[in-house]
């Protein structure tokens, strides 16, 4: 929670969580009153340890917290567009992939479970061989 407010000093006012758990306790407690929450997973519960997604319920009342879930194919329709200006962005440099690579095929096992204990905090991907191989 200390480490969310020592890099947004000002709270937060939007934030898109796919985590749930502990991650989502922390950005509530440091939401600014009337902050937005766009849920769309809550993989802190795919690990089954027994601990609900849902944050503080009192934080969210009081701070008039908006907590509004979405799935992916609500809105597949805007799918090319998206594409289309996310493209244009990358190659401009506008936007910046962040990736996490592990190599060969034998780091699968424990790239998979990194994501469950958060190891990466980005896209992670494991290259099975260089593209000149094949």
């Amino acid at each position: 929670m200390y480490i969310l407010n020592r890099y947004f000093p000002e709270g937060i006012d939007i934030c898109f969580d796919n985590v749930g758990g502990k991650m989502l306790d922390a950005a509530v407690a440091n939401m600014n009153v009337f902050g937005r929450v766009a849920l769309c997973g809550v993989i802190s519960e795919y690990t089954n340890t027994g601990r609900r997604a849902a944050p503080n319920m009192v934080d969210v009342i009081y701070k008039r917290i908006t907590i509004q879930g979405f799935l992916l194919t609500d809105h597949k329709d805007m799918h090319n567009d998206f594409i289309s200006e996310m493209s244009d962005h990358l190659r401009r440099g506008q936007i910046h992939v962040l990736e996490h690579i592990s190599e060969g095929i034998e780091s699968i096992p424990s790239a998979f479970l990194g994501l469950f204990r958060g190891d990466n905090i980005r896209k992670k991907i494991v290259k099975l061989e260089d593209e000149e191989q094949t």
